[in-house]
């Protein structure tokens, strides 16, 4: 399968003093899994494997809890073309 682009927007319900080190626990997370990802200031877009992303995608739910989220909402997109799609495709015109 070709390279998809899922996009991920945790939304754990923690004290608000609490949010951003839970989310910051999700980035880890991607990070170690090795794919090409970009943290926005809303979401991280990852690009890899449609299977390989749903999985990081599930688990991140999983460290919400596991770091004190009594529930999570995430917003899940994903950009699928058969030929593949990429980050870079989308953005390189705005980089500087």
């Amino acid at each position: 399968m070709s390279s998809v682009n899922v996009s991920l927007q945790v939304l754990p319900v923690v004290k608000e003093k609490d949010l951003y080190g839970v989310v910051d626990k999700v980035i880890e997370y991607i990070d170690s899994c090795g794919v090409k990802y970009e943290v926005g200031p809303m979401e991280t877009t990852m690009e890899g494997e449609m299977d390989e992303l749903l999985e990081i995608v599930k688990k991140a739910q999983e460290i919400c809890v596991q770091n004190g989220a009594e529930r999570v909402m995430s917003v899940v997109k994903i950009d699928y073309k058969s030929e593949g799609v990429t980050i870079d495709e989308k953005v390189h015109k705005y980089r500087k």
